[in-house]
């Protein structure tokens, strides 16, 4: 199990790293890093876990991540099957918040630029025109050089330091900085929960794969993550039942167990405090989208 801090791979000869990924799935390591990244999912789906947020992904989301914001994406189960017709793809860029120098965002011009390293910093999903704007210029980027790769990475960051097309990801959370065994540890939690959320899932049990007691696993949790597990059980199971509504393919009830609730009302009751409204105003919401 790799450790939560990530080295991103940037060349020696480039000022910022971008990647264009085809790939079975975007692995399950919960991670963070010092630079800034911004995410476009070309193709997938899933569940994303960014700071205290747990959502589900799509194709043709594009998020801005702050510096040490931990986060990770999770694929939807069918991509984790060794299925040769099914990948993933994705345009990640990663830079330095002084990646083009420490004086540049100090300029006059570029005041707004400092702004928006504040907002990344609680995650940022674009939208409307800004979403497709951002599109495109990461698509050039992927095949640009030399002088063209800074235009559009200036370009990027002016876009986005200059729209209100975006909603935060997170509340404003507030990473607690831990040892790799502290890691290794979350990650395990994390993949048997993923793995295991159709199921009841006791205290006795996730601490036993943890290696702590109760005690200390309901601190060493909730230290972590700012929320209690149950709580984050809870969002788990809501984020693939929001999934399965909007595929309309099975009843609202049937989702509700496979989801790993054991009755439709404590179901109802858990979804409206999560999402804020009903299963059924939520389908029709988006089915009418």
């Amino acid at each position: 199990m790799k450790p939560l801090f990530h080295k991103v791979p940037i060349n020696i000869q480039n000022t910022f790293g971008i990647r264009h990924n085809i790939e079975p799935n975007f692995g399950k390591i919960w991670h963070y890093h010092p630079e800034l990244e911004l995410h476009y999912v070309v193709k997938g789906e899933g569940v994303r876990f960014i700071g205290d947020n747990i959502s589900n992904f799509s194709s043709g989301e594009i998020i801005l991540l702050g510096e040490n914001l931990p986060h990770t994406f999770r694929c939807s189960d069918k991509y984790y099957q060794q299925n040769d017709s099914l990948e993933v793809e994705a345009i990640v860029i990663q830079f330095l918040p002084d990646c083009l120098g420490k004086d540049l965002f100090n300029l006059p011009e570029a005041y707004l630029i400092p702004k928006l390293f504040e907002k990344a910093k609680k995650g940022m999903v674009l939208s409307g025109e800004t979403r497709e704007k951002v599109a495109d210029l990461m698509k050039k980027a992927t095949t640009a050089s030399h002088m063209d790769r800074l235009i559009l990475l200036l370009s990027i960051l002016s876009t986005l330091s200059e729209t209100d097309e975006y909603e935060s990801i997170t509340s404003g959370y507030a990473f607690y900085h831990s040892n790799e065994s502290d890691i290794i540890r979350l990650n395990k939690i994390y993949s048997y929960t993923l793995s295991n959320y159709k199921k009841e899932i006791s205290l006795e049990e996730i601490s036993s794969i943890s290696n702590l007691s109760i005690t200390s696993f309901c601190r060493y949790f909730k230290l972590m993550t700012k929320k209690t597990y149950y709580d984050f059980l809870i969002e788990i199971r809501i984020s693939h039942a929001c999934r399965l509504l909007v595929e309309d393919k099975i009843p609202t009830e049937v989702i509700c167990f496979d989801c790993g609730f054991n009755n439709v009302s404590n179901f109802y009751r858990h979804f409206k405090k999560i999402a804020g409204m009903t299963p059924m105003d939520y389908k029709r919401r988006y089915l009418l989208n």
